[in-house]
């Protein structure tokens, strides 16, 4: 049998865990701690006796990445991470600073499954998903190598989040006790496509954290052909699902919305959009589209985008256009490891 993921263990799995190895309690505290503190082996775990790291890393293994590439912008200092897990799957890591601090976007998967058409990130599928600790691990040593604190967590990197629940919900669990990063739930935001079922699971464990829903098109045909999750969970259902979320929570949910040239952004769809989120606890998130260019589509210019959320907000729906940060370093998620991958074919 192979060794344990013990990282991807909560608090409460790991203080079993260490009790079942014949340790006090309280080396679970310690283990913990030392986890995000960004150690690679056992050894490094200063505080405990030879013996008892001797126990762990007969049975146990720590998770970490390493640095495949690093690039920072030189227009606003953003920093990108193609971090290689201990298997050589790689995923992506983007830290940004922003006046109230500096935050973090995480990827949850190797690769992604949802066909979304705009995304680079899910050329070539699925690979697989990521464990709760692999997920940590981007926040852990990216501040390990900046020597700085992440102050806020995005979950909205390569992958789907709600497609890997369990690790995720746990890995939200891991970086909000105060005995790890101690990253408050009000400063993490998880992005999902609409994976509706999930997303009454994810409320009733009401956690404060915000929930983006990438909704990018304003009726069932469109949504259809950017966005393939819309083929299971229409509109209508997802809708649904976020009303009763916002029922349970008590908290806004904030729809992003992908504006792409001759597509969905004319004065039309904003007006749909404004009817879809009438009555609800919402904010919109305009964001010019990405240009990848497998997938040929273009954002609008500035003006048509300004008339865009101009619109909503007169509606009286709050809509703001996302600060595009690291335009000089591809810092939209997916196309580093993209060109990884095409190098790696080559050679």
């Amino acid at each position: 049998m192979g060794k344990i993921d013990i990282k991807s263990m909560t608090m409460e799995q790991l203080g079993t865990f260490i009790k079942e190895l014949g340790e006090p309690p309280f080396r679970a505290k310690q283990v913990f701690e030392w986890f995000h503190k960004g150690v690679t082996s056992f050894d490094e775990m200063t505080n405990l006796s030879k013996m008892t790291r001797e126990k762990l890393d007969n049975v146990a293994y720590i998770s970490y990445p390493k640095i495949k590439n690093k690039l920072v912008s030189k227009i606003d200092g953003t920093v990108k991470y193609l971090y290689e897990m201990l298997d050589g799957e790689c995923v992506e890591t983007v830290v940004m600073e922003y006046n109230h601090g500096t935050s973090i976007c995480v990827s949850t998967e190797v690769g992604c499954k949802m066909g979304c058409a705009f995304c680079a990130s899910t050329i070539g599928g699925l690979v697989r998903r990521l464990s709760a600790g692999e997920i940590a691990d981007q926040i852990i040593f990216s501040q390990k190598d900046l020597g700085k604190r992440i102050d806020s967590v995005v979950l909205m990197g390569i992958g789907e989040p709600l497609d890997n629940f369990e690790n995720v919900v746990t890995f939200l669990k891991n970086i909000n006790d105060k005995n790890g990063l101690n990253i408050g739930m009000r400063h993490i935001s998880l992005s999902t496509c609409g994976v509706v079922p999930k997303i009454y699971e994810l409320a009733k464990l009401n956690l404060p954290i915000t929930l983006s829903i990438s909704l990018h098109a304003t009726d069932n045909e469109k949504r259809d052909q950017i966005m393939p999750i819309n083929h299971k969970y229409p509109i209508e259902e997802l809708l649904s699902a976020c009303k009763e979320y916002i029922k349970i929570t008590g908290r806004r949910i904030s729809f992003e919305y992908a504006v792409i040239s001759g597509v969905n952004d004319s004065i039309s769809d904003a007006a749909k959009l404004c009817k879809l989120l009438k009555g609800m606890l919402s904010h919109v998130n305009v964001i010019p589209v990405n240009e990848v260019r497998e997938r040929g589509f273009v954002k609008p210019d500035r003006k048509r985008i300004d008339e865009f959320v101009n619109y909503i907000n007169k509606q009286g729906i709050s809509a703001t256009v996302r600060r595009k940060l690291g335009g000089d370093i591809n810092a939209s998620c997916g196309q580093l490891r993209r060109q990884s991958l095409k190098k790696e074919v080559i050679e």
